[in-house]
């Protein structure tokens, strides 16, 4: 199917640690579905929730490109790298494991609201690289920002898009290619499925997603009442094996 719609109250949720709430888009840990284990090259999209005072303890991550975007509150970051960041709305983290780094998640001390965020997994093109981290500020006006630069990913062929619109604007046109993952973080989008009379009509509201192969695309995509904000993974290759 070209277009696949995912909506964010069928996610399989999980309570990991006291405080913790995340809401999966695939296939994780405990939760096992052999037709939904990846996306393109996206192996997870996680939205957490951490009560004040939560977080995930140090772990290992390895070989993986791990993207997060926070909605609301501040996220608090710490690896064995010696970096150590408050994450916030408008800034995205990325943060290349490559042969091995070890991390902890919480939401930042003294909080008194639960710290809301997005968390992409990648695959990488290339395995036992020295792990990488960067933090960027995004610009708050911009409607299209590519948030992954060439150089940045440890993958050629995939790309982080953040689109943005005004209520009842359009939104910038969607990047192409072969596997893409619109994410709606903020808002909602309403689009057509193809041009002309036979287009149906369909609403993503905040949570949802929409996966889109073989170059398709959303015809005249455009914000709801509270404007959009989306995330969009354009990949060229799905995950290889072996």
């Amino acid at each position: 199917m070209p277009l696949s719609i995912r909506r964010a109250g069928h996610r399989y949720r999980s309570e990991p640690e006291p405080g913790i709430v995340t809401a999966h888009a695939f296939s994780f840990a405990a939760h096992y579905d052999p037709a939904n284990t990846h996306f393109g090259a996206l192996l997870a999209c996680n939205e957490e929730t951490l009560a004040p005072g939560a977080g995930f303890a140090s772990h290992k991550h390895r070989d993986t490109e791990i993207l997060t975007w926070v909605l609301e509150g501040a996220l608090a970051h710490h690896d064995d790298q010696g970096h150590e960041a408050v994450v916030r709305p408008g800034q995205l983290q990325y943060l290349s494991a490559g042969a091995g780094v070890t991390h902890s998640e919480a939401n930042a001390e003294g909080a008194g609201e639960p710290v809301r965020f997005l968390q992409f997994w990648l695959q990488p093109g290339s395995f036992g690289t020295e792990p990488a981290y960067e933090l960027k500020d995004v610009d708050p006006a911009a409607t299209h920002v590519l948030l992954t630069p060439p150089g940045l990913l440890r993958r050629e062929d995939a790309a982080l898009h953040l689109l943005r619109a005004q209520p009842y604007a359009p939104l910038p046109e969607l990047p192409a290619a072969e596997f893409v993952h619109a994410q709606v973080a903020r808002g909602a989008v309403g689009f057509r499925e193809r041009g002309g009379p036979r287009g149906r009509g369909r609403e993503l509201a905040a949570g949802d997603a929409v996966r889109i192969t073989g170059g398709d695309t959303l015809v005249d995509p455009t914000a709801g009442p509270d404007g959009a904000e989306l995330l969009i993974w354009a990949m060229r290759t799905p995950v290889s094996y072996g």
